[in-house]
């Protein structure tokens, strides 16, 4: 006996049997804890800022003075069904879909309009 063995022992023949197969229910288990983690993480969240952004574009009426996804602000002039009319200076108006109004901003924000 040398000093290798007592450090690494050696391996001993066995029997030859049929290897076990590991139980699938940690995986499942992992997978959905995971995915429920995703939804509580990511997901829930995004459908929250959706449904408020889509209360916020029923909600704009003329005289809302808004900011654009762009970064354009300005006060609204026209709403229609799907597209509204913002003036951004004094005579210059654009016409926006609705979906690109990113925040209403409090009355009066906007004075040299």
């Amino acid at each position: 006996m040398s000093l290798l063995d007592l450090l690494i022992p050696a391996a001993h023949a066995q029997a030859a049997g049929a290897p076990a197969q590991p139980s699938p229910w940690p995986s499942f288990i992992l997978l959905a804890a995971v995915f429920v983690l995703m939804y509580f993480m990511m997901i829930r969240p995004q459908m929250k800022r959706q449904k408020e952004h889509r209360q916020m574009v029923e909600k704009l009426a003329r005289g809302d003075e808004v900011i654009t996804s762009g970064g354009i602000a300005g006060r609204i002039e026209e709403v229609g069904e799907s597209f509204l009319t913002v003036e951004i200076a004094e005579g210059i108006r654009i016409r926006l879909q609705k979906g690109a109004i990113n925040a209403v901003l409090p009355k009066g924000t906007l004075k040299s309009l």
